[in-house]
């Protein structure tokens, strides 16, 4: 943008014709749009990936902490029996695997916060930056 404000004269020494500028204004306008696009779409899918590992994790979190309730049911069953101290070991297997399942969900829960909020605060930031840019060009050029 800095160019339709910067470009004072033409090949031939003369101030541009309005339609010469409009004409840049319209090339670098329409180069931004593109650009601000492509970063909001990198941005975008960053964040999709950070949500998708953190789901995911959450998942293997949940699927785990399931089993560990299983072993739990498993450790109640044993305990009445009373037979063998099998219980001991079943305990044990359930306390790991809850252990296991709170560390998944802890992790999963740091990817889901790098996600949030989807909006893409970089593209956002960029484009206010742009328009203080050709805000100012524009009434520079007014002042000249």
């Amino acid at each position: 943008m800095a160019d339709v404000a910067n470009a004072r004269t033409t090949h031939n020494g003369s101030e541009p014709s309005t339609a010469e500028l409009v004409q840049r204004a319209t090339e670098q306008v329409s180069r931004l749009v593109r650009d601000e696009l492509a970063l909001a779409r990198a941005e975008l899918t960053q964040k999709g990936k950070h949500a998708g590992i953190g789901i995911g994790l959450f998942g293997g979190g949940g699927a785990l902490a399931l089993y560990g309730l299983g072993a739990l049911v498993a450790t109640a069953i044993l305990l009445l029996d009373l037979v063998l101290p099998a219980w001991a070991a079943a305990l044990i297997v359930a306390v790991v695997l809850f252990a296991v399942a709170g560390v998944l969900a802890l992790v999963g829960k740091k990817q889901v916060s790098q996600a949030v909020p989807p909006m893409p605060e970089a593209a956002v930031r960029s484009v206010r930056a742009d328009v203080d840019t050709v805000t100012a060009a524009v009434k520079d050029r007014g002042r000249a």
